[in-house]
């Protein structure tokens, strides 16, 4: 139960927010299929690395506590090197997200209020930037606390946090699809070159929107306590009902927002302007997802602040720069321990992720490009080749084949999503006018 709650919540995020728009590009036929389609493949190629948990034995092997650790007991030399540069740079994009994100809400809810202060057809236009700074300044205050990932409070506030956003959005989409008011078109193939967009626009946008799929399929897997079951059989069964939750709730969001908005759907229905009353819910659920960006950016830039610590430890152990703790009292709060290197490094990377997010703030042109470059090394290859390993699977043999061409055609997939978004993000650049939330 533990890791399926785990699953829903790590899976569930942000990048809900621009399913509605994928499947505008897709249309009725393809949207769902490959919101399917890479449902399936994430089940599927999370069991295989259930197996991996121990090794080389699914259920009496060694215990690996990280998805490194699994990948040196397996397959070991530079694929681990790789594993870790695929990692911590799905994670690092994810806080740059993040923090785009973040501040598109927050943009949201002053736009919001100017609308229904000023009527729907005044420009509202807000900068980002102040509110990047804003989220950045929290962030190298909540940076500094040491242990960080033991205040259990902070997930548990982020996963509500998480549900009552999107179900807002989904709620919002099933009353505005089920008033009627303006008719909105919709068509089996997404939308339409020569009407919506130009054929080559259609062909990126395609491949940004199955980049966009990718980042919301962005999987987790969790480390479950000693059985019975056996962790691995634990974690199937918890993948298939995260998974299946999960493709229930991106199904809801994707096809009742394009029902909703059709093919002008929104890159992002709570910001984008798809919903302008009630004012006040809709500033709700903005609040809930800069709310949820604060806990969930930690959650990702933990693991990088941990392994840049550690390994400057290991390295510089007599450094008191690096290792020295010093003790000062805060008014109120007690006791506070200090560290240097923590100090300079942590509040560094909030820094440069937030000036990175100012240069691209783009919401569906980054979640994408984010999605490409993370879901075939991390969802599909590494699982695979660790499964081949496991199984000691005979080359050229039928099983080693099809696997082989499944990883292959998500790195086709990946590499077309990658093209779909580093295009868009070229585009937003060239369009892009400072005071005017993207």
């Amino acid at each position: 139960m533990t890791g399926s709650a785990h699953i829903i919540t790590a899976v569930i995020g942000s990048g809900v927010l621009s399913l509605a728009w994928a499947i505008a590009q897709l249309g009725w036929v393809a949207g769902p299929a490959v919101l399917m389609a890479f449902s399936f493949i994430t089940y599927f190629t999370s069991t295989m690395l259930a197996d991996c948990y121990r090794s080389p034995d699914p259920v009496t092997g060694k215990r690996n506590y990280t998805y490194m650790e699994v990948v040196r007991s397996y397959l070991g030399g530079r694929k681990v090197q790789l594993c870790g540069l695929a990692q911590y740079g799905n994670l690092i994009g994810i806080t740059i997200g993040y923090t785009i994100t973040a501040s598109i809400s927050m943009v949201a809810v002053k736009r919001s209020n100017c609308f229904h202060k000023n009527g729907h057809n005044v420009k509202c236009a807000t900068s980002n930037t102040p509110f990047m700074i804003v989220f950045a300044i929290i962030q190298i205050i909540l940076s500094q606390i040491p242990n960080f990932h033991n205040l259990s409070w902070l997930s548990i506030l982020a996963a509500v946090m998480s549900f009552c956003y999107a179900s807002i959005g989904v709620g919002l989409s099933i009353a505005k699809a089920a008033g009627g008011g303006e008719h909105v078109r919709t068509t089996l193939t997404g939308v339409t070159v020569g009407v919506d967009v130009s054929g080559a626009e259609k062909i990126w946008r395609t491949f940004q929107a199955i980049g966009d799929i990718a980042f919301a399929y962005a999987y987790s897997t969790d480390t479950l306590k000693a059985g019975p079951p056996s962790e691995n059989k634990a974690m199937k069964r918890a993948s298939l009902v995260g998974v299946s939750t999960t493709t229930f709730f991106y199904m809801l969001c994707g096809c009742v927002g394009y029902a909703a908005f059709g093919n002008d759907a929104p890159g992002n229905f709570l910001t984008g302007f798809g919903f302008y009353e009630p004012f006040w819910l809709i500033d709700f659920a903005n609040v809930c997802i800069a709310v949820h960006l604060v806990g969930a950016y930690q959650v990702f830039c933990q693991p990088i602040f941990q392994f840049v610590e550690s390994q400057s430890a290991k390295r510089w152990p007599d450094n008191k720069f690096i290792t020295g703790e010093y003790k000062i009292h805060v008014p109120c709060c007690g006791e506070f321990s200090i560290n240097f290197l923590r100090l300079v490094w942590r509040t560094s990377y909030v820094v440069v992720t937030a000036v990175v997010a100012m240069i691209f703030p783009f919401f569906n042109d980054f979640l994408g490009l984010i999605g490409a470059a993370s879901f075939w090394p991390l969802t599909v290859y590494f699982p695979i080749e660790m499964h081949i390993a496991q199984k000691k699977i005979p080359k050229f043999s039928f099983t080693w084949t099809w696997l082989k061409i499944l990883s292959w055609a998500c790195f086709v997939v990946s590499l077309v999503a990658a093209a779909g978004s580093v295009q868009g993000l070229i585009q937003s650049l060239k369009d892009f006018k400072p005071f005017q939330a993207p």
